[in-house]
């Protein structure tokens, strides 16, 4: 039988598990795990915020997540989605905005910064770090990203759109 690894532990490996949209982030830099703690009934449970009502992304992301579980040791582990609080961009860690605009997504504005800033105008370009940018498409790649272009080197990029 596998060790059964401590909830904290448990926490520190589902964390690293990769965003299946956004690859180069993982879900705790996300900030979409609320909590890893062992249940009254004695399960592991996973707690998760999704990004937004119906991400499509939700069933891979409760799949790796119970995979994780089971190599924790705990294969019997559950995961339960909360709504409420609802997710925010502000809940992206400093090292997730940090690895979006090194993979050239510009990460969002604070949810409390002004409207244009949260839209994406003044968005910092990733590619040569202007603020000279515009939106391009309100839809990216996925759901939470949007498109701009940057007015000075006129690379297009994602931005994730603040919520």
């Amino acid at each position: 039988m596998r060790e059964r690894l401590a909830p904290e532990e448990v926490r520190e490996r589902v964390g690293a598990v990769p965003d299946p949209e956004l690859p180069l982030i993982t879900l705790a830099e996300l900030g979409v795990v609320r909590e890893v703690a062992e249940a009254p009934d004695g399960i592991v449970e996973v707690v998760v915020t999704p990004t937004y009502t119906g991400c499509p992304a939700m069933d891979i992301i409760v799949a790796d997540i119970k995979a994780e579980l089971a190599r924790c040791g705990h294969p019997d582990g559950r995961v339960r989605t909360v709504l409420a609080p609802a997710w925010t961009t502000d809940w992206i860690t400093d090292e997730g905005r940090r690895k979006l605009a090194e993979n050239g997504i510009s990460p969002p504005g604070s949810r409390t910064a002004p409207l244009e800033v949260r839209l994406g105008t003044g968005a910092v370009c990733p590619h040569c770090g202007s603020t000279a940018t515009r939106p391009q498409s309100p839809f990216g790649v996925t759901r939470c990203q949007s498109v701009l272009v940057c007015v000075a080197c006129r690379e297009t990029f994602g931005h994730m759109k603040a919520i």
